[in-house]
């Protein structure tokens, strides 16, 4: 497959190597051969199987945990494609680390979405493909054309067809995250509901109230990603509460760390919905309440229209 780029070529790195072989499935190209291997200090080392000179190079890494490690890992692939004279370096980050951090909440604190941002740019990424940014804001910190995609479609189309046309109320978990959940609640063609919410401390919650009427409704709370897991079972706290009679969850990103399986367990929720942008590890494969869908086809479709320079913005209509 040869665009006005050279030929296609898709990498990747060691963050999701099950979703990196699914997108070269979806996309019809194999994945190119790459070392990765580390020194016996920790540093990394890459060596990339064959030429990539002239090549329209796609790497496919997103930056989950070990976040650093992965980021690290991604910003010596950059560098070494950059150096080998790659026609245009692509990098897909279907998570993207660091993006909570998108604005200053207090005084010194740090940007960490547009530091990381600088950092690509100055690895070698000369164009991004994102998933589900934490802040739409973030595609403005860089000085490249971004991609950012969202998967409300995969997961409004999961909900509808365990649903089926029983009538539902979309949630968004705070006041922040409503465009979100409006996405989700226009596709499927809902009432939308905003849980009001405080956050005394870094990743804790206080529910003040629900705002809109959920009782005898489904509930889909919409996020765009779970860490420990505490906004959901607020969230779930606050719509039974108001009379919900079952609370599912929808995030693309499923980080689930610091004991986020422990509180999902012991949620008054009957569903989590989470994409493949981050692996599940042993255990959450293993919830019966986390389930998990595939964003393969999408990031496969929108590196084939960047590839022939074709628009991607039909992949939201």
């Amino acid at each position: 497959m040869r665009g006005a780029d050279g030929p296609l070529m898709l990498l990747c790195g060691t963050a999701n190597p099950e979703l990196g072989r699914k997108i070269a499935e979806d996309v019809g190209v194999p994945l190119a051969p790459m070392e990765i291997t580390r020194f016996a200090d920790g540093e990394y080392d890459v060596k990339i199987g064959e030429s990539v000179r002239g090549h329209d190079v796609f790497v496919i890494q997103p930056t989950c945990p070990p976040v650093n490690e992965n980021y690290m890992e991604l910003f010596v692939t950059l560098d070494a494609l950059r150096r080998a004279s790659a026609a245009r370096i692509n990098a897909v980050l279907p998570y993207y680390g660091y993006q909570r951090k998108e604005k200053k909440t207090r005084a010194r604190d740090p940007i960490s979405a547009k530091l990381m941002a600088n950092f690509l740019q100055v690895a070698g990424a000369e164009r991004m493909i994102v998933l589900d940014l934490h802040a739409e804001a973030i595609q403005g910190f860089f000085d490249i054309p971004v991609d950012a995609l969202t998967a409300s479609k995969i997961l409004a189309s999961h909900i509808r067809s365990r649903h089926g046309r029983q009538p539902l109320v979309i949630v968004s978990p705070d006041v922040g995250g409503t465009a979100r959940a409006r996405a989700i609640a226009r596709l499927l063609e809902c009432p939308l509901a905003i849980i009001d919410k405080r956050r005394p401390r870094d990743d804790d919650i206080e529910v003040l109230n629900v705002i809109g009427d959920v009782r005898d409704s489904r509930c889909v709370v919409v996020d765009d990603l779970i860490s420990t897991a505490s906004t959901l079972a607020g969230a779930a706290t606050a719509l039974r509460a108001g009379g919900a009679v079952s609370v599912d969850v929808l995030a693309t990103h499923g980080v689930l760390s610091n004991g986020a399986l422990r509180k999902i367990d012991e949620a008054d929720v009957d569903e989590v919905v989470v994409t493949d942008s981050i692996p599940l590890s042993p255990e959450g494969q293993r919830n019966p309440k986390v389930s998990q869908v595939s964003v393969a086809p999408l990031i496969a479709e929108a590196i084939v229209r960047i590839h022939e320079g074709r628009s991607v913005s039909a992949l939201f209509r």
